[in-house]
This record gives structure tokens, C-alpha cells and sequence, in this order.
């Protein structure tokens, strides 16, 4: 870090030390020949290890350099002048629109940098799920709510997008849109990056790119922000965007003991220096009832006003530090709601040093009280030209007459006072509170009283003009978990008893009998936040339920050629690659478009596009979750605008082979999630066959009643890639009952193969005549079954992880095998033997029919398996047919896999 900090004016009076937001700091910069860059104290220093700029990332050269007292910019004498990056301090006021941020939990990230104080993460730190902000735990609470706005809420609401910038952690090899030249940095932060069209470009260029922007080449995927609307006052932004609630919980507990964890490793660092004291620096009554403070280091001789100055920088305050004073405290008055002011007690105390032969334990820094002051009152419309405009106050001033002397300056003044308000915005880094002021209210008392309770909450409010309408509240919530098939008069009662839902504010909007879930439609937001607590601990028929806040798409407000993305992720699946996946598609895209399946499964994603007239769907898990997923849009086809959405496959799971058919993969292995939405969007359409499955079992079971003997209930199933039955599904079987005992072992493709291996090995002299136990028809006709011991009953041509179950070679007795053909192929295996020389590509299976309407009599009990997942079927009958229309998938375009491999 830099040392040997002095003032560039020279001197150690106190009459020549720089201050925050004054005319000492202007004068640095100008001795160095340059304009007063936007809000940083730059102060020349010596550089005591290798040290980059911020401005252009070259090596600094030579002992000097200049830094920013306040947010730690570094920069050469030379690029002083052209420093357009505003400084930590500033930048609230800058923020168009406040959008809080989603945090997730704390997590180590390499190469990274704090968007606060520019430095390194090397501990834990925060990033936010929906845009590239990293911060350190300890800098959260000075992160400005600049998030990217994906919604519409009510407040300020546009259709026109500007570009949304972000500061740094560019990935390598970034070159900037302007002038083509690397823009990136891996040692400081450096560079800009628009998080919805994904332009790079250096911070003296970016400047200069056209202001609007259009979503860039995955614009006709991006579901427009414009088009979605949400009301969600009372969730968090992590309910909001449907992330893991587990999340939030060990945000929260980090978040409590920020305060008084972050000082002590400091301290640690701070108090090496014999000649230099360490403070405990409070901003108010609020940090003080949380015990969240701030460490400083100054001289033992510092002076009063160097103290403040010190405490206002790391707070983040570009004031004039002769506005703020120190009051010291004992830690009894710290545990005490009222803070014990001192300063009075000695007339002398600002002209000498603040510290006695008692040191005291810490200090708060204060506001001094002001006759008047000039506040920046934005109107809530956005009005181009003007973001704000500035009001002079006094101690009569109401929040009344400030409307009234607003209005004019914003060409109003022919409206009516009551049709307006004036309301409070603090625009914190998690949550954007908003209050709406009495009209009687004194607004340099309100000042005073946010300052009492913290100065950095005073540097992140600000004050709107709103007009007053009829606000409108719709809260749509999915709740899941329900009995299936039921009337909706039934599930309203459910949810009376349950939940105890208030009918005049809470109906049911949309039933999903097949599913059991309905969609509430809720119109207070304390009964909608109610109902989401609620619901997580409730149980019904000993189910638990599930609760998902849903945005609005207004599907008449998406242009004519966009496309949107429906996302699915398992993040189960693919050794736990999902994780990373949700939160690239997140960036990438609008997070409103991603849907995690553990969270209400597949349902909450197509009824949130159910409107939508053309969307193509991306399912990110293995065959299982494909499945899962396809079976879900068959349910749902006939409430969809758009019946038949094309499939892409981004294959996570073990076996993947649909993936393999549509030649999306073997498997992920880390690609770039920004080249795989490319792909999607270049991929062919094309057909493929499902089946569905009758599994009749004649065998009866013990009946409820008296003993009584009955037959099982017919079970339906859907097959997309194939059906097994005997010793193929039996080590499917041995497979998920090793999985089900220790399913944390089971997280990676080696490892899954590695246990059906060894599954298999130990069925290698198991035998068994299956074709004494079964009986198949085909079409009408009857089979006569070879001696296997397995039956496979295939639909794509790529079976165990890819192997060619069916043969490439030519036979007259049956058609060359398509996915969209309307047949099935049948084939024995002879045992495990022979299924490992299918899978090394040594033989093929024995070919036995080829059909499309199939009947397979068991006459015992045998193990069967529907595209991996396995179970005894009871004696009966197995009936296999074509599943009404065909599904459309998406296929891998040649030409992108030529790219990809060259």
C-alpha cells in the first residue's frame, strides 16, 4: 500500500491539509496540472511496492504516484487530467434509477477487486447475482444500489434502456469496442463492461459509445426489461429472482457480525505503527446501537480536523469535513441508546489535539446543525436534460412548500399541489426504502434526524417528486405442493384452512389441477409476504408446500423478433456445475428468464411465459432432467400462447445421451455459458418421437379394507430416449440405491461411471432367461424373444453414455433409425458382458423388432427402467405408443461445431 502520504501543496500546518470536498484538494490536482477529477482527493504518494494505474493500467515508474484518499484510485501524474472515473464518495448521485443489489452468500473470488475500495478480494467477500459487483463484507453497506433494472416496479418505469456500466473484473483478453485495444487488467480495476449488451471498452472511450442500448447480439433471447413487471416492496431480491433461500440465511449471518469483526483484523495490521493511533470511528446512532464501526489510523498529534477528515473519508464523505464535529463516548454509553456529547466541555478542544492522557474507546462523528441548506429534489419521471434539480431550504421549510417551489423549476406550475408528493429514498446496497413525507413535515429537521442516525445513510438518500396516482398492487404468487386434481373452489379452502388467506385481498388466478399448484393473485403487500413466510412450513397430507414469487410478462409489449429464452437449471446436477451456470445465464441474460428446478420444479418458468407468442426453451441437467422438463410442457401445451417451444440441451448429467443425439455433448466441461446461448440461438429445429407407457400390473395387492385383494392402479409414464427391462435396468437399480444411501459422494461423471462399473462387475456371472419371463408383441404380432437377459427398447441411437446400441450396419428387415421416424427399436442384450463390448464399440446388441405400438406380458416381477429411472414392475402387461404429437428440439448447428472445434 502507499506510505509516506504528504500533502502536494507541502507544509504540516494545519492550514495547508487537503480537505474532503474543499479547495486543498482541488489545489492538488491543479499543482499537478490537471482539472478536479470527478470527487477524488487525489494526494501524491511513495509507493513502497509495484503499483499500476487505474487510469490507463500501465506500471507506475519510479517512488511517486497519486492516489485517492478515498476510494484508493492510483494514477501517474500524467493521467491525473483525464480521470473520468467518479470516486466511492460520489457515486450515489449519479445513479439513475436505484436498483438494489442481490447479494448471495460470502465466497472466495480470484482476481477480483472491491467496486468500493479498488482493492483485491482476497478474503470473503460478496458478489451480486445479477450484475458484476464484488464487494468486502466490510464494504457492502457503501456499495450504491446501481443493480440493473429488471423490471418494471412502478417507480420510474421507461422503455428506452441505456448502456449499464460496470468498473472492472473484465475477463482476459477484453478488447475495448472503441479503439480494439485490450482494455482489461488482472491487477487493478480497470476497464468498462455494459452488463446487458456485454460491450468492453477502456474508461476513456467508453465515454464516447452511443448511450442507448440495444441488448447486443443475444438481444432477440433477452427478455426485455420493459416487458416484465413486478411489484415487490416487501421481497427481498432474492425472492424476487427465485434464489435459494438458503442463500439468504448465511448472508444474514455474516451480516451480524460485520461490525465487530471487521475492525479487529485491522487493528491487528494498523497498530504495528508505534506513532500512529488506532479509532473506532462511529457514523451515528444507528452503528452504534449495531456496534458497526469504522478503524482509522492517524498520527498521535493529529489535530481535530485531521481526525474528521480521516473519519469522513472512510465513510465514504466527500463533505467539508468543518461541517462535521467528534463527540467521544465510554463503552457504557456504547451499550446506552443516548450518545454522551463531550465536545462542549472545553472551549479549546478543535484547536488542539483530540487525544488526552484518556484515550477514549471510540468516537462518533456528527453533523453540525445548519440555518439552511441546499437539497436535490428528482422528479420520479425520467425527464431528459434534467436529473435533478436543487433547492435552497430553511428551517420553515415543509415538505409543502417545497412541492410548491419545485413545480415551476420543473415546468409543472400550472398543476395542483395535492397531485403531487414528496418522498424519501434511501438507496441502500440490498434495499431501496422509500417513505412518503407529510406535508407538514420539516425537512432540515428530517436532514438532521437521518444524520443523527447515520451519515452514510444521509450520503445514499435522496428526495423524489412524485406524482400521485392509484397505485396498483398484484402480487402473483405460485404455491405447489397442493393435492392434485382438485376443483379450485377445494383449493381455496385448503388455503383458507392452511393459510388462512383473507378472500378480499387473495384469489386464486390460475388452477393446475394435473400438477396440484395454483397461482394466487394478491392484492396487499403485507398479506403477499405473509402467505410466502408461511408457506415454507406448511405441510399438506404430510407434503410440504412451496412458494414462488412470479413476475408479469406483458406479452403485447415484447417486439415482433424476440425470442426469449425460457432457462431451466438443475443445480444438482453436473457436479454441482449448475450453481455457476444459473448465475452466468443470470448476467447474461434477464434473471427473470431463469428458473432454478429445485424451486417449484419446471411449472413457475412456463406459466410466468405462458403469454408469450414465440419463446425457446434451454434445459441445463442430465436426461432425467430433460425429461422432467418435457413431461411438464406436455402437461401445460394447451394453456401456452406458444404450444410448441423448440428444446435446447445443455447436458450436465452422467449418461446425456439425447445431448449426444443433438450434438450438444457429452457433457459440460466449463464452455463459455456466453457461446453456448450463441449456440442456442444458431441451432436447427428438428422433430423427435415420445412415448408413453402403460404399465398395467395384473398382480393384486394387499387391499386397504378387510384384507381384501386389488389390483394396482394402472401407472402412466413417458419415455424420450429408451426402456429397459431386465439386467440393464437392474444395475440402474443397484446404481440409485448406492446413490440414495451416500448421495454426497455422487458428484462428478467419473465417479457415477466408476460405480456403475463396479455394479456391473458383480452382476458378470449373474444369469438369467428373460426370455422365458416375458412375452413381446409388436404391432399385432407376435415375437419370439433370443436367450438375453436384457430387453431395450430404444428411441434415439445412442444408449449408455453414447454407445450404438442398434448398429451401424445395413439390414433389409428394418428402416435406418430416425428420432423422428414414429418407431422404436428393439434390442437384446445377452448379459454384462456383452453390454460392456456395446459400450467399447466392439458389437452391437442383437436386433429384434422394430415397431411403433408394443405389448410386453411379464410373468414375474422384473426390474424396468424408463430413461434412468428404475423399479420392479409387478406381473402384467407393459404397453408401449406414440405420445400424441411430436416434441421440437433443438439441434446443434454443423456449422457452429465447426467454429467450436477449430
Amino acid at each position: 500500500m502507499a506510505e509516506g502520504t504528504r500533502s502536494v501543496r507541502g507544509g504540516s500546518s494545519p492550514a495547508s491539509s487537503p480537505v474532503l470536498g474543499g479547495r486543498g484538494r482541488a489545489a492538488a490536482v491543479a499543482a499537478a496540472g490537471g482539472s478536479n477529477p470527478p470527487g477524488h482527493g487525489f494526494r501524491r504518494v511513495t509507493l513502497t511496492k509495484p503499483t499500476f494505474c487505474h487510469y490507463c493500467t500501465d506500471f507506475i515508474w519510479g517512488l511517486a504516484g497519486y492516489q485517492c484518499e478515498v476510494c484508493n484510485f492510483m494514477s501517474h501524474e500524467k493521467c491525473l487530467k483525464n480521470v473520468k472515473i467518479p470516486c466511492s464518495c460520489i457515486a450515489p448521485s449519479l445513479v439513475r434509477v436505484p436498483v438494489a443489489h442481490c447479494f448471495g452468500p460470502p465466497g472466495h473470488y480470484k482476481r477480483k477487486f472491491c467496486t468500493v475500495c479498488r482493492k483485491s478480494l482476497e478474503s470473503p467477500a460478496f458478489r451480486c447475482e445479477v450484475c458484476e459487483l464484488h464487494v468486502h463484507t466490510d464494504c457492502i453497506l457503501f456499495a450504491c444500489s446501481d443493480c440493473r433494472q429488471c423490471h418494471q416496479d412502478g417507480h420510474q418505469d421507461h422503455d428506452t434502456y441505456h448502456h449499464h456500466w460496470r468498473e472492472g473484473n473484465l475477463p482476459s483478453g477484453a478488447r475495448c469496442e472503441v479503439c480494439k485495444k485490450t482494455c482489461g487488467s488482472s491487477e487493478v480495476l480497470s476497464g468498462m463492461r455494459c452488463e446487458w449488451c456485454g460491450i468492453l471498452a477502456h474508461a476513456a472511450c467508453y465515454i464516447v459509445v452511443t448511450p442507448e442500448c440495444t441488448f447486443g447480439r443475444l438481444r432477440n433471447m433477452i427478455l426485455p426489461p420493459s416487458c416484465v413487471q413486478l411489484f415487490s416492496r416487501n421481497f427481498s431480491k432474492l425472492h424476487c429472482f427465485r434464489i435459494s433461500e438458503n442463500l439468504q440465511t448465511e448472508s444474514d449471518e455474516d451480516d451480524d457480525v460485520d461490525g465487530s469483526t471487521q475492525g479487529s483484523a485491522k487493528d491487528v495490521q494498523i497498530s504495528t505503527d508505534s506513532s500512529k493511533q488506532t479509532l473506532k470511528i462511529f457514523d451515528g446512532n444507528d452503528a452504534v446501537k449495531r456496534n458497526q464501526f469504522r478503524l482509522i489510523s492517524v498520527p498521535r498529534i493529529a489535530k481535530n480536523e485531521e481526525v474528521v477528515e480521516a473519519a469522513l473519508r472512510a465513510y465514504y464523505i466527500n463533505d467539508d469535513q468543518q461541517e462535521y464535529e467528534l463527540q467521544t463516548f465510554t463503552q457504557q454509553a456504547l451499550l446506552s441508546d443516548d450518545v454522551i456529547n463531550r465536545n462542549d466541555a472545553a472551549e479549546d478542544t478543535n484547536l488542539g489535539s483530540v487525544f488526552r492522557e484518556s484515550v477514549p474507546e471510540a468516537w462518533i462523528i456528527r453533523a453540525k446543525p445548519k440555518e439552511e441548506e441546499v437539497i436535490r429534489i428528482y422528479p420520479a419521471w425520467l425527464k431528459v436534460g434534467m436529473a435533478y434539480v436543487s433547492l435552497r431550504v430553511s428551517k420553515d421549510s415543509t415538505t409543502q412548500t417545497v412541492i410548491k417551489e419545485v413545480l415551476p423549476l420543473l415546468g409543472r406550475q400550472m398543476e395542483c399541489l395535492q397531485n403531487f408528493k414528496l418522498v424519501e429514498a434511501l438507496m441502500g446496497s440490498k434495499q431501496v426504502q422509500r417513505m412518503v413525507l407529510d406535508n407538514e413535515e420539516l425537512i432540515l429537521n428530517r436532514l438532521k434526524d437521518i444524520r443523527k442516525t447515520s451519515i452514510r445513510q444521509m450520503n445514499q438518500t435522496r428526495f423524489y417528486i412524485v406524482e400521485n396516482s392509484k397505485s396498483i398492487v398484484r402480487v402473483n404468487l405460485f404455491v405447489g405442493g397442493l393435492p392434485p386434481q382438485l376443483s379450485p373452489e377445494e383449493y381455496t379452502n385448503i388455503l383458507k384452512d392452511e393459510l388462512a388467506i383473507k378472500t378480499n385481498v387473495v384469489s386464486v388466478s390460475h388452477v393446475y389441477q394435473a400438477q396440484g399448484a395454483v397461482v394466487l393473485e394478491i392484492s396487499c403487500f403485507s398479506e403477499a409476504e405473509r402467505i410466502y413466510m408461511l408457506v415454507k412450513d406448511t405441510t399438506v397430507n404430510d407434503k410440504p408446500l412451496n412458494a414462488v414469487v412470479i413476475p408479469e410478462v406483458m406479452a403485447s409489449k415484447i417486439p415482433r423478433n424476440c425470442c426469449p429464452l425460457l432457462v431451466f437449471v438443475n443445480p444438482k446436477s453436473g457436479g454441482l456445475k449448475g450453481r455457476d451456470l444459473l448465475y452466468s445465464f443470470r448476467k447474461l441474460l434477464n434473471p427473470h428468464q431463469v428458473f432454478e428446478l429445485t424451486n417449484g420444479g419446471p411449472l413457475p418458468g412456463f406459466h410466468t411465459f405462458s403469454k408469450v407468442p414465440s419463446f425457446r426453451v434451454l434445459v441445463c441437467g442430465g436426461d432425467g432432467t430433460v425429461g422432467w422438463v418435457l413431461g411438464a410442457l406436455e402437461e401445460i401445451r394447451h394453456k401456452l400462447v406458444c404450444s410448441e417451444p423448440s428444446v435446447a440441451i445443455l447436458p450436465l448429467g452422467t449418461g446425456n445421451d439425447l445431448g449426444r443425439v443433438l450434438h450438444w455433448g457429452a457433457g459440460y466441461s466449463g464452455e463459455d455459458p456466453y457461446s453456448i446461448l450463441v449456440s442456442v440461438d444458431e441451432a436447427d429445429d428438428v422433430l423427435m418421437d415420445r412415448w408413453t407407457i402403460l404399465l398395467d400390473a395384473e398382480e393384486p395387492a394387499e387391499g386397504a379394507e378387510k384384507g381384501v385383494a386389488e389390483p394396482e392402479p394402472p401407472k402412466i409414464v413417458q419415455m424420450n430416449n429408451y426402456c429397459g427391462l431386465g439386467i440393464d435396468a437392474e444395475l440402474s437399480l443397484d446404481f440409485h440405491h448406492a446413490r440414495e444411501e451416500e448421495p454426497g459422494k455422487f458428484n462428478s461423471r467419473f465417479h457415477n461411471k466408476g460405480v456403475y462399473m463396479k455394479v456391473g462387475l458383480q452382476k458378470i456371472s449373474h444369469t438369467r432367461n428373460l426370455h422365458k419371463d416375458i412375452k413381446l408383441q409388436v404391432d399385432q404380432h407376435e415375437v419370439e424373444l433370443p436367450s438375453i437377459e436384457g430387453l431395450i427398447f430404444i428411441n434415439i441411437p445412442s444408449w449408455g453414455s453414447g454407445a450404438d446400441l442398434w448398429g451401424s450396419e445395413s439390414d433389409n428387415r428394418f428402416e435406418k433409425p430416425r428420432i423422428d421416424d414414429g418407431l422404436l427399436e428393439v434390442v437384446g442384450v445377452t448379459g454384462v458382458v456383452h453390454m460392456g463390448q456395446v459400450q467399447g464399440g466392439f458389437r452391437s446388441g442383437i436386433r429384434i423388432a422394430q415397431g411403433s405400438y408394443f405389448r410386453v406380458t411379464l410373468l414375474k416381477p422384473i426390474p424396468v427402467q424408463v430413461d434412468g429411472e428404475p423399479w420392479i414392475q409387478a406381473p402384467g402387461q407393459i404397453i408401449i405408443s406414440a405420445a400424441g404429437p411430436k416434441v421440437h428440439m433443438l439441434k446443434k448447428s454443423k456449422q457452429k461445431q465447426k467454429k467450436t472445434g477449430s
